[in-house]
């Protein structure tokens, strides 16, 4: 089978399209033949850094995908040959306190496909049956993929964290991006009122085209100022920040008295300030998130199914053009995801 390796770290020549020979199945593992996958901000990380997070090179890269299960255990009661899945990006270790609760997105051991294991960008893989999931009927393979990481992501930090109620309202930062996307299409599926930012026009157009109530270019507008006109001086009640110190301040100032501000990233720097006067002042409240739990993903998975919810795709490219893939993701042009098809079959951009 052909795959995407990195080989070291430092730029597009240590990421290299190869044959590869797959393993033998083991029991309690799904074999699943990848239709496609999308790129996520960790791809470019591991292409250029990888510092902090434990990996032997050379390694597959890749989170999540979908495509059609080829080999499971006889006795799996939800999966069979030839049926359609998603693949949780997390394997869990099924013992730690966190996970005998039942949250494995806070599980001490748990590996990353991609990260600290072989990944998705690959025309096979074999994963835990935990972690596979029948795909919602109605999505191509590219928008199933995307679910794993940026739909998951936002569905915790919304509803798990936040807890946003349909007649609320949101602040996204940084609309374009797959999990600011992601939380606008989720927001507005429950009714929620959602306002999000961006420095470029073009981009907040087509947000508001897609159920975006109000656009703020936080490069010519005072966000704050904005989110406080825009609630008649009141606030938002929920910010969803994952951009870290440029926009920390402008997030805190715009919300209502005991507002919540959910973030899962630091693009931009990890050291704000913390600006603890308003906190306990204005009683607000601050939670980190990252990725979902397997209960997460499957409740996320029935909404989406109910709801014929549709992840946006902003490009998609064959596996062996895995570098103008990467490219166009690190450019920030991108508006919803770039994806890789990973088919066996020709493909080109589209």
């Amino acid at each position: 089978m052909k795959a995407a390796f990195i080989s070291g770290h430092g730029g597009n020549e240590v990421v290299e399209v190869r044959e590869h020979h797959l393993p033998e199945r083991a029991p309690g593992e799904v074999r699943v033949r990848v239709q496609a996958a999308t790129l996520n901000q960790v791809d470019l990380y591991m292409r250029n850094s990888g510092a902090g997070i434990t990996h032997r090179l050379p390694q597959i890269l890749g989170l999540d995908a979908a495509g059609v299960v080829d080999a499971c255990d006889a006795s799996d009661p939800l999966l069979r040959p030839g049926q359609e899945v998603v693949i949780h990006p997390g394997v869990a270790c099924g013992r730690c306190e966190f996970c005998l609760h039942g949250d494995s997105a806070l599980c001490t051991r748990i590996q990353f496909l991609g990260e600290h294991r072989d990944g998705t960008f690959a025309q096979w893989i074999q994963v835990p049956a935990t972690q596979v999931f029948p795909k919602p009927a109605h999505l191509t393979f590219a928008e199933a993929a995307a679910l794993g990481v940026n739909h998951l992501t936002a569905w915790r930090m919304l509803f798990s964290k936040a807890r946003l109620q349909p007649w609320e309202t949101v602040l996204v930062f940084g609309i374009g991006g797959g999990v600011s996307l992601a939380a606008l299409q989720l927001a507005r599926a429950i009714g929620a009122r959602v306002f999000v930012t961006s420095r470029d026009d073009a981009k907040l157009e087509r947000a508001l085209a897609i159920g975006a109530d109000h656009g703020i270019n936080s490069q010519t507008q005072d966000v704050a100022k904005q989110a406080m006109a825009l609630t008649g001086g009141r606030g938002v009640d929920v910010v969803f920040e994952n951009t870290g110190a440029a926009t920390w301040p402008s997030a805190m100032k715009s919300l209502v008295r005991g507002g919540r501000l959910v973030t899962c990233g630091a693009t931009t720097g990890d050291q704000p300030g913390a600006d603890l006067r308003r906190l306990f002042v204005r009683q607000l409240q601050i939670f980190g998130s990252s990725l979902g739990s397997y209960g997460e993903f499957h409740d996320m998975l029935g909404f989406v199914d109910r709801t014929s919810l549709r992840p946006l795709i902003d490009s998609t490219y064959a596996l062996d053009d895995i570098h103008a893939a990467l490219n166009q993701l690190e450019s920030g042009a991108q508006f919803g995801k770039v994806a890789l098809r990973i088919d066996g079959h020709d493909a080109h951009h589209e």
